[in-house]
């Protein structure tokens, strides 16, 4: 190998090592949406505020309607209380540019009537999809999908 060659593969490293920390940083950011939920307190309610721009948005669907970040905190605390027993599982992370992919899993037994079901003390099992957008290191859009229809399935012992 030239100097040239070697002078070459040591800058494509230099890049790589870079790019790999960055990634590490985003999926550290992404995080922080999740543990409002796993664990809702003041200090990952402001660790989230920090990760997320003020103008955040959160979408469910295509009706143009969103949540803004202000608006999650007490939704996470909500259900914190209504499903003591959540365990939400990150069974994977992908990144693609300023996008992080996250495939997760919830476990719940609600503690009442949930979707218009009342479970009897069943639980359920269910996979989401969200989709996180990152500019400039911070959050600025969710996209995602729980799959609800299989866990009013299993809450109304289905």
């Amino acid at each position: 190998m030239n100097a040239f060659q070697k002078t070459l593969a040591v800058a494509a490293l230099g890049v790589s090592a870079i790019a790999t920390s960055a990634a590490a940083d985003d999926l550290a950011t992404v995080q922080t949406f999740y543990d409002i939920f796993t664990d809702p307190s003041p200090e990952t309610h402001a660790a989230f505020l920090a990760a997320s721009s003020e103008d955040w948005k959160s979408y469910a669907d295509y009706s143009g309607d969103y949540q803004v970040r202000e608006e999650y905190l007490p939704i996470s605390e909500g259900i914190a209380a209504f499903m003591p027993d959540l365990q939400f599982t990150i069974e994977a992370m992908h990144q693609d540019g300023n996008f992080v992919t996250v495939r997760s899993r919830s476990i719940a037994t609600p503690a009442g009537e949930f979707l218009g079901i009342d479970p009897e003390g069943r639980s359920f099992d269910i996979m989401n999809i969200d989709i996180h957008e990152l500019r400039d290191g911070k959050l600025v859009n969710l996209w995602h999908i729980e799959d609800w229809a299989t866990a009013m399935q299993q809450m109304s012992g289905q």
